[in-house]
């Protein structure tokens, strides 16, 4: 591909598009934690075990919709991304049991898989550059970032207009409506070797499995979603009720922050806005040095800045101080992770190889959202989660220190 291709393209504009609207509902799932607990008398765990099933049915529709989109087409598989959501949904909004909830979260699940990072950045990194392509993965994962920003405080919004079922289905509106963004998004035909033309989607998976590095980086993706997805699930909930008080006269009660309810809600707007920031910086680094010393790098910043959190007293200084600081790690993996897995394994089938590491990523998140729960409902609190959190994330950052950062072809794995 030419070098000189722009690093915005209509493709790159409109997948920012469906992941910041796909992104900013899934984000706000944490904030009908309390409502939907309160309104049906549940168990905290009964919820999140619904949030950690739509986390993994995400985990396991990302390698589905990455082949779907390889074979069938990456507008074709969006589509059916959106209506599965679209569905998920609304089912969601007549559930008045655990178990309704629990199920058709997993239509939500597959439907963030079809709108999601697996088939868009597959998309976004096959129209890009070689230049351009670190960078322009980047500013789509920032995509997912600023949904998060707008996701949770515009549920909040809506919870004070209307009930969380038609809150549901405005999301269901506008999973839909984003559709119609769909012609822009005509990728080119992948930049692929000759070797890699000629190899079928078997050869270079089973080349994958087989490779240490794979393993590694698979293994290594797990306590992304683990902290990811706890904190999203339930840090609006734990701050509603561990955090003290919000004084009057202070300045985030001068700009109508009064309740600790509304600084949950913020917290996770905080923790996207400041990952903006933290991925595209990761994008840029990513294009000049080893992406696998960048990830050890971030996980072990993750480690440190969630074990200084849990060590203090929660007060609405240090809820904003972890949002920003652990929002600047946040979604900072995904770029390097993908980009890590396109270096080595090459372009032809990212979208397959990287929806199957998502797939650890989600499994993290199930055990995350799901735990959360289960353990609030022990113990009355989240000390022990948010322990293993920090214990992960330090296994994370070092797995990826034995990851051989070069191209895998059959040569080189043979050697």
């Amino acid at each position: 591909m030419d070098s000189r291709t722009p690093l915005f393209t209509p493709v790159l504009v409109v997948g920012c598009l469906i992941i910041l609207v796909s992104f900013a509902i899934r984000a706000s799932f944490g904030v009908f934690q309390i409502p939907i607990a309160d309104e049906f008398g549940w168990l905290r765990a009964e919820f999140s075990l619904a949030i950690a099933i739509q986390n993994l049915a995400w985990g396991i529709g990302q390698p589905i919709f990455g082949a779907i989109a390889e074979k069938i087409g990456d507008r074709k598989a969006i589509v059916l991304g959106a209506l599965t959501y679209a569905a998920g949904l609304v089912l969601s909004s007549y559930a008045v049991t655990p178990e309704a909830h629990q199920m058709y979260e997993i239509l939500v699940g597959f439907g963030i898989a079809g709108t999601g990072f697996g088939v868009i950045l597959a998309v976004v990194g096959r129209a890009s550059s070689d230049e351009n392509r670190s960078m322009s993965l980047a500013i789509a994962t920032a995509a997912g970032s600023a949904g998060q920003v707008f996701g949770a405080p515009l549920a909040e919004w809506l919870l004070g207009l209307m009930s969380w079922q038609n809150v549901f289905l405005v999301f269901a509106a506008m999973i839909l409506a984003m559709l119609f963004t769909l012609p822009l998004m005509r990728a080119p035909t992948p930049p692929a070797s000759r070797a890699e033309l000629e190899e079928s989607m078997g050869t270079i998976l089973m080349r994958a499995f087989r490779d240490p590095s794979y393993t590694l980086i698979f293994l290594g993706f797990f306590s992304c979603g683990y902290q990811l997805a706890f904190v999203t699930a339930h840090f609006p909930a734990f701050v509603t009720e561990m955090c003290g008080p919000i004084l009057p006269g202070g300045v985030l009660h001068n700009i109508g922050i009064t309740t600790t309810s509304a600084l949950g809600a913020v917290a996770i707007s905080l923790i996207g806005l400041a990952n903006i920031a933290g991925t595209l910086a990761a994008g840029w680094a990513g294009k000049r040095w080893s992406k696998k010393y960048l990830l050890a790098g971030i996980y072990t910043a993750r480690t440190f800045v969630a074990a200084a959190f849990i060590m203090v007293p929660m007060t609405p200084g240090t809820v904003i101080l972890f949002s920003v600081s652990m929002g600047g790690l946040w979604l900072a993996t995904v770029p390097l992770t993908s980009g890590l897995i396109a270096h080595i394994y090459g372009l032809r089938y990212m979208g397959t190889l990287y929806g199957i590491v998502f797939f650890s990523h989600q499994l993290g998140s199930f055990l995350g959202v799901w735990l959360g729960g289960r353990m609030y409902d022990i113990h009355g609190d989240y000390t022990a989660v948010w322990w293993i959190g920090v214990a992960v994330g330090a296994f994370s950052a070092i797995v990826h220190l034995p990851v051989k950062e070069r191209p895998a072809g059959p040569k080189v794995l043979a050697a």
